[in-house]
């Protein structure tokens, strides 16, 4: 096993992946939707095989794993099709945007029998290995305090805020310091720059040993910072990433005058030595291994599992005060307070409505479904339980989704055939139903008038213009049907008897003909 990892997105990290997997000798190809940088690599680097399909990747047999390095947002989605492709997994911070999800990919992992792993890259760097071992010697005494700022004047973004961007890192070091989860957790902070979308963070965490501390983020300092500190009662540690000599240990005490007053004895710092070494180097020479061993890596699903939960906890706190004020009936639900509900609105217990986000009157929206960012839904539209509509979606009237569908990123809805800004057509609405369980994917328009069956998949930027029938791939402009896919997405092979098995679940499928026409049903 030579070449075997295939690696989505090398941008901003996605990078640092790549040159590191490529130094390592395993980066077999390499998929990005930029096709300016895309054609820049691949004439630099004629060893590496390019594309801009990750499916095309998945479906190559000579990648075993795959490592993603793509917006936050997408983490859960690449990660899951990888695992569904049979492929072990490294994902960067964070493992998905919430516990739900990540639970889902550790479920496919383990019923795949697949490896997870999490790019929390600290605790590959020697620095935090050194001293996470003088924690256990007992150098540092009883551990009372510990604390980090990660701080930068750098890249402002808008698709995630710095909590989920820079915090998950020292999360994962301080639980891993620690051995055990934070049992409060409060967060503040303030959105100076993107309204809702928090630029700088405090985080206090307490610890059922009595440890307390604090995570201290932001994007908006005047110099970099990235600064741990454990405090203990033999002496004081700072990791410092920013200095050439990174770990440094203070042997400081308090003595008590009189026995009632206390007083400071400061003493000189000494560096303690650490092997030089990249951190990204180790940790993906450790993705490497595991694959090659089957070992378990040290950030593995439950690891990331265990940031997540963290920092849910943060966010929960964050905008806990910010959350829109819910009616009894509408108690158990969160609304960011950037978006909007008319009056008269249905929400079911557990949903989430994430940013700028509007809900005309009218629309009735089930229970624990995931409303993205700039969404808008009505009015007068009926969506069901369990839904998940991703960012910049428009769900117009005479849409109707049933439970469990999925809408990708800036996928598309019509209501009128045939359009004019100077021709009311209000009364001309089509109907449009998505069936339980369908997949619209990323960018594709689904004209109005017609119903999408259940299971169905919808490839990213199809146009469908006819009726999908149910477990059916639509693929191209206008779309036209590739094949078949089970409850869980995976693709139907056929035998002699038209019975396809999928593995992941053990269900069964039957292909029948009537009038000349195919279609699948689950047995």
């Amino acid at each position: 096993m030579k070449k075997f990892i295939g690696l989505v997105g090398f941008g901003y990290w996605g990078k640092n992946i790549f040159r590191n997997l490529r130094d390592l000798g395993v980066l077999y190809k390499a998929c990005d939707s930029d096709d300016i940088r895309r054609n820049e690599y691949a004439s630099q680097f004629p060893d590496v095989k390019f594309t801009d399909s990750f499916d095309e990747l998945l479906k190559d047999e000579n990648i075993k794993a795959v490592a993603i390095a793509t917006p936050a947002v997408t983490h859960f989605t690449f990660a899951k099709k990888a695992l569904f492709a049979g492929k072990d997994v490294y994902v960067e911070k964070p493992l998905s945007l919430s516990v739900e999800e990540g639970r889902e990919l550790l479920k496919i992992a383990d019923a795949k029998n697949r490896i997870v792993m999490v790019g929390h890259i600290l605790q590959y760097h020697n620095a935090v290995i050194k001293l996470k071992n003088l924690i256990n010697n007992g150098t540092l005494g009883k551990i009372n305090y510990i604390y980090s700022n990660r701080l930068n004047m750098g890249k402002l973004r808008t698709e995630e805020n710095i909590l989920w961007s820079f915090a998950p890192h020292d999360i994962s070091v301080i639980l891993m310091l620690l051995g055990e989860e934070p049992v409060n957790v409060t967060a503040f902070g303030g959105d100076y720059i993107s309204k809702g979308i928090y630029d700088t963070t405090m985080t206090t965490l307490e610890f059922r040993n009595g440890v307390k501390g604090h995570i201290f983020v932001s994007w908006l300092h005047p110099f970099k910072e990235q600064k741990l500190i454990v405090v203990g009662t033999k002496a004081m540690a700072v990791f410092d990433d920013m200095s050439k000599e990174k770990l440094f240990l203070y042997h400081h005490k308090v003595e008590w005058l009189n026995g009632k007053i206390p007083v400071a004895q400061k003493e000189d710092y000494e560096v303690v030595p650490i092997e030089q070494g990249e951190p990204l180097k180790a940790e993906l020479q450790h993705f490497i291994n595991c694959v090659k061993t089957r070992k378990t890596p040290v950030t593995d699903g439950e690891e990331g599992l265990r940031v997540l939960t963290v920092l849910e906890k943060c966010e929960k706190s964050l905008l806990g005060d910010k959350i829109k004020p819910a009616t009894s009936a509408e108690k158990d639900i969160f609304v960011h307070e950037s978006s909007f509900l008319d009056q008269g609105v249905k929400v079911g217990k557990g949903t989430k409505i994430w940013h700028f986000s509007h809900i005309l009157k009218g629309s009735e929206i089930g229970e624990n479904c995931v409303i993205g960012q700039n969404v808008m839904i009505g009015p007068d539209v009926k969506i069901g339980n369990r839904c998940k509509i991703q960012n910049n979606v428009s769900v117009f009237k005479g849409v109707t989704l049933e439970d469990d569908v999925f809408c990708g990123p800036s996928s598309v809805f019509t209501n009128v055939y045939n359009p004019r800004a100077f021709v009311e057509r209000k009364n001309e609405f089509k109907p449009t139903i998505v069936k339980k369980g369908a997949t619209i994917g990323a960018n594709a328009t689904v004209i109005c008038g017609n119903t999408i069956g259940e299971y169905a998949l919808i490839g990213a930027g199809a146009v469908v213009k006819k009726d999908v029938p149910s477990f059916a791939v639509m693929v191209g402009v206008p779309a036209k049907q590739v094949g078949w896919v089970s409850c869980a997405g995976n693709k139907l092979e056929f035998n002699s008897d038209n019975i396809a098995v999928d593995e992941f679940d053990g269900s069964r499928y039957k292909l029948r003909n009537i009038n000349g026409k195919n279609f699948v049903e689950k047995i």
